[in-house]
């Protein structure tokens, strides 16, 4: 499973903001220049940030970019959904359908279940950490993770979930 681009960069725009002070007005072409990213993109993603409730844009001369609430109040879920969604959707099984209208396990689908479970784990950890938390230096924000029962490697330290039972 991939993040996709937009997420990645639109989620290192909101560190950059966050970095640099929340109330500070972040303008396209410093935040590109940070990133490393065209202003083209940037604004793309400051435009979906926006609509997201996650910027406030402010006009004329002085305008540009501000959080629309300070880091800590930020969860990296919802950055994530304004950017671009969630690994598993209701609207997944009927995007995967194949060549019919409908996929041939609607009714019976062994690996939605997996599907399911998958988007929950993630959706904890994600709902867990603010773009405060991923201020941090690398070092600091894997302690922080150890400590939400979640290993640097990305292993899940809880026993939340149990494989099926077998027949």
């Amino acid at each position: 499973m991939k993040l996709s681009a937009q997420e990645e960069y639109g989620l290192r725009c909101l560190l950059q903001m966050g970095r640099r002070g929340p109330d500070k007005i972040h303008t396209i072409p410093e935040i590109s220049r940070e990133e490393g990213l065209s202003s083209h993109h940037v604004a793309k993603l400051m435009r979906i940030l926006r609509r997201g409730g996650l910027v406030i844009s402010a006009r004329g001369q002085a305008g540009g970019y501000r959080l629309a609430r300070p880091p800590e109040e930020i969860t990296v879920a919802v950055a994530l959904r304004a950017l671009g969604g969630q690994i598993f959707s209701s609207g997944f099984c009927k995007r995967h359908s194949g060549q019919r209208t409908t996929c041939t396990h609607d009714q019976d689908c062994s690996i939605r279940p997996l599907w399911r479970a998958l988007q929950s784990l993630v959706e904890q950890v994600l709902e867990r950490a603010t773009l405060t938390d991923l201020l941090a230096h690398e070092t600091e924000v894997a302690e922080w993770l150890l400590h939400q029962r979640v290993g640097i490697d990305g292993s899940f330290r809880a026993q939340e979930v149990t494989a099926p039972a077998t027949m």
